[in-house]
């Protein structure tokens, strides 16, 4: 069996640098288990099956899974499997949360639209334990890969951050820290141990829940993110009713096929 395969860098400057994620489209889904060897085989954050999709409102089917586990939202691999697919205006991805769109922005970026989270205001203890940060209030958006949000002071510390990674492994949490930025208006680190990826390069569900949590913040809604990851990624906000849109550049990097 002869399967698509390409590996975009997505939310990038330049190639080498975003999130790399892998984009099969499928004519017709394989097994379970067979996705998630392909995944594992892969060995990136995400990789992105799509099949033409039956629905009215959706141009294909899209699932995710990481070498471990599929999840149920991933930006990054989202936006690459667009730029592999795109052909109009628009496509429209039927998944997990919901419809997903990516169109072409009239500055030749590509934009995600998301659903924002909500956000609820709790204590994470053993989570900042585990980041080895100072317990403070933690903001959880379940409906994004169980993310929490923990405010720091400066992009500085956000970049310090060193995690106990094994401890990290056994709390259900995407541990999302931020702070404003240095360069751009916010910056963040993204930690996601429990599905199998200690950091994640740059992160688009995060900013499901990062976008609504800044917007609040910076009092507009328009602001531009950097996730200062060792890749480093760029992506550009907008919180719009009760959408996010995350606009950013994706570059191919690998086009061939795949064998079983």
């Amino acid at each position: 069996m002869i399967l698509p395969f390409f590996q975009v860098d997505a939310f990038a400057e330049r190639p080498l640098t975003g999130n790399p994620a892998a984009v099969m489209p499928l004519e017709h889904w394989l097994d379970d288990a067979t996705l998630q060897a392909i995944a594992a085989e892969n060995n990136l954050s995400e990789t992105a099956f799509t099949v033409p999709s039956s629905q009215d409102d959706a141009d294909y089917d899209l699932r995710w899974f990481t070498p471990a586990v599929e999840v149920d939202m991933c930006g990054h691999a989202s936006l690459a499997a667009g730029y592999v697919l795109l052909t109009g205006e628009r496509v429209r991805f039927s998944t997990r949360s919901g419809v997903l769109t990516v169109a072409r922005t009239e500055k030749g970026l590509l934009e995600l639209s998301l659903p924002a989270a909500s956000l609820r205001k709790t204590d994470e203890p053993d989570l900042c334990d585990a980041l080895g940060i100072a317990h403070r209030p933690a903001w959880l958006a379940s409906e994004c890969n169980d993310a929490a949000i923990l405010l720091l002071d400066s992009e500085q510390e956000v970049r310090a951050v060193a995690p106990d990674f094994a401890r990290l492994r056994s709390i259900r949490r995407m541990a999302v820290v931020t702070a404003p930025g240095a360069r751009e208006d916010i910056a963040s680190r993204v930690f996601v141990s429990y599905v199998g990826i200690d950091e994640d390069p740059v992160t688009g569900s995060a900013h499901a829940a990062l976008v609504p949590f800044w917007a609040e913040r910076l009092g507009r809604h328009h602001f531009s993110a950097a996730q200062v990851s060792k890749r480093g990624g760029l992506l550009q906000c907008e919180l719009r009713n009760d959408r996010v849109l995350l606009s950013g550049s994706c570059f191919t990097v690998i086009e061939g096929s795949f064998q079983l």
